[in-house]
């Protein structure tokens, strides 16, 4: 038996609340963070993740319906802009992943944009760390950088460095698109002016798709995986419980979810990396060797 609230429910309201929930968690953010930079209520917000948007987001869909058109081109997305666009959106449309790789691998040969064998050279003498907060990035990236002889590059100092000021002070007074430029910025420069070198990122890095680009394409990148537990209790023992939402030194049912959601958002790019090792269930120098290992191989 349906209830008022399961008749209220379309697919597409719940499309779009999936689609917001999964953007909010591979930027890092928290709905309370969200609404307030969107200057909409938490409650609003709550409604739409829910599933439970404006109605007027169905008028527009019934208008497209009318239209034979996608939604998005109704509401002017890029993909949708010129004949192109929209038979590229065609062919590639129900495509996997390994298919739309091989698509982007040929599209930069014809754009002319694949690296040439001195770039390549270069790219695997940079190693870049990607992964969440807590994988072990800084500790292992420092000696992994001591055990090939190259040199360490924390980015967030880096990005410190270029703002002068640090990386929470950047997000509270200039905002998080205002930080992702300083990042770009700093990841660009450190690999322009350092190589070969071994660079640990932000978590939050591969939110901002031209910058992993950039990562991707100038750097060996591996991911340091973990499961959400080890993330949390690692970052906790570094004393830092304000992203977590610990009291007392353990972190509430809700940080947990958030945590995972985050890791579950942004693991399908993370995946990207050209190798990953899993740092949970075995010792620092276990894992120090396999890197060392792959590298090697590499």
């Amino acid at each position: 038996m349906s209830t008022p609230e399961s008749d209220q429910r379309h697919p597409l309201l719940d499309r779009l609340g999936q689609q917001v929930r999964a953007l909010r968690a591979r930027r890092g953010l928290t709905r309370k963070a969200l609404a307030t930079a969107a200057g909409v209520s938490e409650r609003h917000l709550a409604n739409l993740e829910q599933g439970q948007g404006n109605a007027s987001v169905l008028v527009l869909n019934d208008v497209a319906q009318a239209l034979q058109s996608p939604l998005a081109e109704l509401l002017g997305d890029v993909t949708t802009s010129s004949p192109e666009w929209m038979l590229l959106r065609q062919l590639l449309a129900g495509r996997d992943d390994g298919a739309l790789g091989k698509v982007r691998q040929a599209a930069l040969q014809a754009l002319g944009e694949s690296a040439d064998a001195q770039s390549q050279t270069e790219r695997k003498q940079r190693i870049a760390l990607v992964g969440l907060r807590g994988a072990g990035k800084s500790t292992l990236g420092k000696r992994l950088a001591d055990a090939l002889g190259h040199e360490f590059i924390e980015l967030n100092q880096e990005i410190e460095a270029l703002a002068g000021c640090s990386v929470a002070e950047i997000q509270a007074l200039y905002g998080m698109t205002a930080y992702r430029r300083y990042e770009q910025r700093a990841l660009t420069a450190a690999i322009e002016s350092h190589n070969p070198c071994v660079i640990a990122t932000p978590g939050g890095l591969v939110s901002e798709l031209s910058t992993f680009d950039v990562l991707l394409k100038r750097c060996t990148t591996i991911w340091l995986q973990a499961t959400p537990q080890d993330h949390m209790a690692r970052v906790m023992a570094q004393g830092d419980t304000r992203p977590m939402g610990a009291k007392a030194g353990t972190p509430s049912k809700e940080a947990m979810a958030d945590l995972q959601r985050i890791l579950e958002g942004r693991a399908p790019f993370y995946a990207k990396a050209d190798f990953s090792v899993n740092t949970s269930g075995q010792n620092e120098d276990a894992t120090l060797k396999l890197l060392v290992d792959w590298v090697a191989a590499a």
